[in-house]
């Protein structure tokens, strides 16, 4: 992609900042071969990518023809971008005839730049347009001061090309590719499945993978080990984080591997199963990751075993139920509804009846994601057990934990999550002492393959589990 040329002012502003810079390999010869085709898929993966660095706190500069010019405050963050943009970019063309997949070629270079208010030139930004000629279909090209600020924090190495004299740039520039990126499903972290016997003789089943620091990630709704494992819902994400972790997930009693037929369900049984777990696996101290109401358990574990939890990662969460935060009458009956609607239903063939409850939680979801959700809630529980933990959560109320809580907290949420509103989110980490509370982009509760939600909040709990737990080594 070239870069822009200066727009006239008359006091541009000088900064330091990190520049991305990508365009398509082969964009010309994809256009020869078919115009509107090529034009039309274009446009679907810009829908996808482009949200991406807004996501990570970048600004989009340019998106001309096939090109994507974007400024970053953060070194971190521009790379982390660039490499969701290829993995995304990869898993969306899978399927896809050799021919006709498109592959970025990415450059990122950190430098001064100019800015007029609402353009950007200089030789920051010139730089970062060269190396990105040099980058592979689908890899990632830095200049020398991007890849020392990532030495050793990032499970990849570089090649390097060493000097190279760019198109314009007065001196030479050391040039560096990436050598390897983490795939969707590294194909070296593999999953260890073990059962153990909560205290009134309930089957558990709990995992790990990946090595590294510990970070335990308390149950919700619809988990299945060997599923979520698989299929396009959470395989991203827990990858992700088995990556950077030693990752310990769990069914909760009455979903996945874990006994269906079970007597008790309660915030108190689930908090005394989290503790077994952890018991049996091992795990002394560690940060404890909650998603959706798995946060609520995160929060009473943390309060009852303060000396077991290092800090705490909240995605999605909330401190009142459907129930208990239903503002009227209507609101009540509305979540009667749905419950009903699934003690009658639940894992049926019908799929008008499925996908009410798949659109709620992944709005945005690929056919395949929304496949997959459909079949989860046949193979993650009953339709009885599934009642009953949506009644148990709907009647779920915290608010009065949460000003005790003296652990460091991070709170995510989805901007435009659809099926626990940001403001919930906001009233949970407001709630909580000292909580640092971070947006993400996007608007899934669940987090399926490619989207944009994922890097960012990886790279959130890795960063935070770093700064508040002393055994956390980097890289």
């Amino acid at each position: 992609m070239q870069a822009p040329e200066p727009a006239n002012s008359s006091e541009p502003q000088r900064r330091l900042a990190a520049i991305l810079a990508a365009d398509i390999a082969g964009y010309s010869a994809l256009m020869g071969a078919d115009e509107q085709a090529t034009i039309r898929e274009l446009r679907s993966h810009q829908a996808v990518i482009l949200p991406m660095v807004n996501g990570f706190g970048g600004k989009i500069i340019d998106t001309a023809g096939d090109g994507i010019l974007a400024e970053f405050g953060s070194i971190w963050n521009a790379f982390h971008c660039a490499q969701q943009i290829q993995e995304t970019m990869a898993s969306r063309q899978e399927s896809t005839a050799p021919e006709r997949k498109m592959l970025f070629r990415i450059g990122i270079n950190q430098g001064d730049i100019f800015t007029d208010g609402s353009r950007i030139y200089g030789d920051g930004v010139n730089v970062a347009a060269r190396l990105e000629t040099l980058s592979p279909a689908g890899g990632i090209c830095v200049s020398a001061a991007v890849r020392e600020s990532l030495e050793g924090k990032i499970n990849a190495g570089f090649v390097d090309l060493g000097e190279q004299s760019l198109k314009n740039i007065a001196r030479p520039v050391r040039a560096y590719t990436l050598s390897e990126r983490r795939g969707l499903a590294p194909k070296n972290i593999r999953q260890q499945i073990r059962y153990c016997a909560a205290n009134d003789g309930v089957r558990l089943a709990y995992a790990t993978a990946g090595v590294g620091p510990k970070l335990v990630k308390a149950a919700n709704w619809l988990n299945h080990l060997e599923y979520d494992w698989e299929t396009p819902l959470f395989r991203q994400v827990f990858s992700r984080l088995a990556a950077d972790f030693q990752l310990l997930r769990y069914d909760a009693r009455g979903n996945g591997l874990s006994a269906w037929d079970v007597e008790h369900i309660s915030l108190g049984t689930w908090v005394s199963d989290l503790h077994t777990i952890v018991e049996a696996a091992g795990f002394d101290r560690f940060p404890l990751f909650g998603m959706s109401q798995g946060c609520a358990v995160a929060i009473a574990y943390a309060l009852r075993y303060p000396e077991r939890v290092t800090c705490l990662i909240l995605y999605g969460g909330f401190a009142t139920g459907r129930l208990k935060s239903a503002k009227n009458e209507a609101g009540r009956e509305t979540v009667q509804a749905m419950l009903t609607l699934i003690r009658n239903v639940w894992g049926s063939d019908n799929p008008v009846a499925r996908n009410l409850f798949t659109t709620q939680f992944m709005p945005g979801a690929a056919k395949e994601s929304m496949d997959a959700f459909n079949e989860i809630q046949r193979k993650a529980t009953s339709a009885g057990c599934a009642a009953r933990y949506f009644e148990t959560v709907a009647n779920l109320d915290i608010r009065h934990l949460l000003p005790q809580v003296r652990h460091a907290t991070l709170v995510l949420h989805c901007r435009d999550d659809n099926a626990v509103p940001f403001k919930l989110g906001v009233e949970l980490a407001a709630g909580i002492p000292g909580a640092r509370f971070l947006g993400l982009p996007g608007r899934n509760h669940i987090l399926q393959d490619g989207d944009p939600a994922i890097e960012p909040l990886a790279a959130a709990v890795k960063e935070f589990v770093a700064e508040n737990t002393s055994e956390y080594r980097m890289g």
